[in-house]
């Protein structure tokens, strides 16, 4: 992995004079444990330069072009012959759109002053630009982040995506430093109004003269105002270099940083707190937040500053307690702050560049019809069943009924409650960030917004299960077909209950997997108890109905009419033909444990593998099970296992021939049910999802490639 910083066009990568953003790069970038692959990219006249792995990009400037545009794209050049995988970017929101523009890459913008006065980020639209295309966006304070969001409308899923990070500095191990402390009063920053070096300078010669054993150190320069002081124990030493200025704080009592500027953080106040001084800020911008144990002022006047260093003065156990106070409770050390950023980083990566094998625990989004506006209906149904194995696989699983929501969610203004679903989905992703999107028959769920998803979080897979016929000889042929490949081109692969070889068009990715049954739903082992009824058979005419719908005919009853006439002396337990209702829930299983043997007839002509979910209840319940020949499930089960029939004479003649030999019924529908439940289950249905959509290579017993 490669990580590229790209600092600010003139900040100056060196100890001799660094900036506020040098010192958070160098310092945060030397201890991560990212940091053999971080290289720092500036632009800086200084031939000393900080000791991590640093490229100067010298620039040719040009009449009419703007350096930082040329400095960028200097950038640019390195960066396309050795791609990184992720661009960190200080300062400077307007580098972001020009990035993007050329390379696809993933961004995380560090702001470090007030967003609204950056050019990049000035405007409403250009902030939103930012939280849509940035990978993650870091604030140095909430300060700063309250003024990115102003006026701003993000979801939360966006708003997730902006992470508090402040400044920092080595903290200090206990508080015996404050027993070397000298009485200095300390100043450091931009000799200026803005921030309030004139305030500071008047209260300091007014304090020096009254007290006789203070001094005052000043440590900055400027050269746009000149402000001057002169007092004969008031030590102005202009610039010097950050390791002298922490030493200074370290044998300084106070620390006043009487700023008017809206100060996006104030490294200044971090530093003295982190070195044991009593600390008074203003009440601007970020600068109470670099504080634990300080003086806020309540106004900014000399007055106030006055009275303020006075108390300190006069009371040396509370400026003491003050000074104690902020070591012990520091929190803001190079330790806690890098461990922030290299999250950040980890984040990134996880979503991009997570290595998936056998031993991963994947965050996963299961879509489908768990039914729950049916009051449990079908509890058992398919989507139950391969999300009881992705949870027995260990996996995180976040479960959403795609068909309830939208019959919740329907309006005047959703008419089909799509459009609701769709944004739930897509902020669910944002939030959850999963490894792995599984649909199952979610006809509603937006092709094109799984495309944006997978461009947006390029390391998420998306896989879809099927369950209905797809024979062109067939039901429903014509909308099943556009119902799989509505989303084939956006799933990294396709699973099917058919096998695709058999099918009359293609589906990219795709592969067969058998119903799976459940131990937790399939625990009847009809076998071992003597049901009253000899064959179970039952259809529906749609689990939203409920009922069955008058005038409709099923094929299957003319079979089974046929199969009636041959066997006139077998108990047929039947359900949902015949002006007898369909059984659902609970009493569908308990149905189940009166019968013996059950048939396995699904609708339109046999394909190769298609079978309903039926066979999964009966052979998962301990049924001997009944099955077309042309299903090519031979390929599966022994004849005794599985009871094959060629035609619905060859049918009658075996059922009459189980119903005399109930020894030879049981042996089978045991081994039968044994075989199912030790290749077919939902565990290993729902792990070979996972490895043939990850590419994961294992051995699967249905699987003939």
């Amino acid at each position: 992995m490669k990580i590229s910083i790209l600092l600010p066009y003139k900040e100056n990568f060196s100890p001799v004079y660094a900036g506020a953003v040098s010192l958070f790069v160098n310092d945060t970038s030397k201890i991560s444990k990212y940091k053999q692959r971080i290289t720092v990219y500036g632009n800086t006249k200084f031939k000393k330069k900080f000791s991590i792995n640093y490229k100067n990009l010298i620039l040719k400037k040009k009449i009419l072009n703007s350096t930082s545009k040329i400095y960028v794209e200097n950038f640019l050049k390195i960066e396309s012959k050795n791609k990184s995988d992720i661009i960190e970017i200080h300062n400077r929101p307007s580098y972001v759109k020009q990035i993007l523009s050329k390379i696809k890459s993933n961004i995380i913008l560090f702001y470090h002053n007030d967003p609204l006065s950056m050019y990049g980020s000035e405007t409403i639209e250009e902030r939103n630009y930012l939280l849509e295309n940035c990978e993650y966006i870091v604030v140095i304070s909430e300060w700063i982040k309250s003024q990115f969001i102003k006026n701003l409308n993000p979801d939360h899923s966006l708003l997730s995506k902006i992470h508090v990070i402040p400044h920092s500095i080595n903290k200090i191990k206990n508080a015996k430093i404050i027993k070397g402390k000298k009485n200095n009063i300390i100043f450091v920053g931009k000799l200026n109004s803005q921030k309030g070096y004139d305030i500071f300078g008047n209260v300091i010669i007014k304090i020096l003269n009254k007290y006789k054993n203070w001094y005052g150190i000043v440590i900055g320069d400027e050269e746009r105002e000149k402000l001057i002081f002169n007092h004969e124990r008031l030590k102005i030493l202009g610039f010097i270099e950050h390791s002298k200025v922490i030493k200074l704080f370290e044998k300084s009592s106070i620390a006043a940083v009487p700023s008017r500027w809206e100060e996006p953080l104030g490294r200044t106040g971090i530093e003295a707190s982190s070195r044991g001084c009593a600390t008074i800020v203003s009440n601007r911008g970020g600068l109470p937040e670099t504080i634990t144990n300080g003086i806020i002022l309540k106004t900014l006047s000399e007055n106030e500053l006055y009275d303020r260093i006075e108390y300190l003065i006069k009371n040396p156990n509370q400026r003491k307690k003050l000074q104690k106070n902020s070591i012990l409770n520091f929190k803001l050390d190079h330790k806690n702050i890098v461990q922030k950023i290299d999250d950040v980083r980890k984040k990134i990566l996880n979503k991009y560049f997570f290595n998936i094998d056998k031993k991963s625990k994947l965050k996963i989004l299961h879509i489908t019809n768990f039914n729950l506006r049916y009051f449990g209906r079908l509890h058992f149904n398919t989507g139950t069943r391969i999300n009881n194995g992705l949870i027995r696989l260990e996996h995180n699983v976040l479960s959403l009924s795609d068909r309830d929501l939208v019959s919740f969610s329907k309006s005047l203004r959703d008419y089909s409650g799509a459009k609701f679903l769709n944004n739930l989905i897509e902020k669910t992703i944002h939030n959850f960030e999963p490894n792995l999107v599984i649909l199952g028959h979610a006809d509603r769920v937006d092709a094109e917004m799984l495309t944006d998803i997978k461009n947006k979080f390029r390391n998420i897979k998306v896989a879809q299960w099927f369950l209905d016929p797809l024979s062109k000889k067939g039901p429903d042929y014509l909308k099943n077909k556009n119902r799989i490949l509505d989303k084939d081109k956006c799933c990294d692969a396709n699973f099917l209950t058919t096998a695709p070889d058999a099918l009359d068009f293609k589906i990219n990715n795709s592969f067969y997997i058998p119903n799976p049954c459940d131990q937790s739903i399939d625990n009847l082992k009809n076998f071992n108890n003597e049901p009253i009824s000899d064959i179970f058979y039952a259809i529906s005419h749609g689990v939203h109905r409920g009922t069955l719908r008058s005038g409709k005919l099923d094929e299957r009853e003319k079979f089974i009419k046929k199969l009636l006439k041959k066997c006139r002396n077998i108990d047929f337990d039947l359900y949902g033909m015949f002006n007898k209702q369909p059984v659902w829930g609970n009493k569908f299983l308990q149905c189940l444990t009166n019968s013996k043997m059950g048939l396995n007839l699904s609708r339109g002509k046999p394909i190769k593998y298609y079978s309903s979910d039926r066979i999964a209840q009966l052979m998962g319940n301990g049924l001997l099970t009944f099955i077309d020949e042309e299903t090519q499930y031979g390929d599966f089960f022994n004849d005794d296992e599985l009871i094959f029939y060629k035609t619905i004479e060859d049918l009658a003649e075996k059922i009459k021939k189980f119903k005399k030999d109930n020894y030879k019924l049981k042996n089978i529908a045991r081994k039968g049910h044994n075989k199912y439940h030790k290749f077919f289950n939902s565990t290993k249905v729902a792990n070979y999802i996972i490895d043939k959509t990850f590419g994961i290579k294992s051995k699967y017993f249905w699987d003939k490639e």
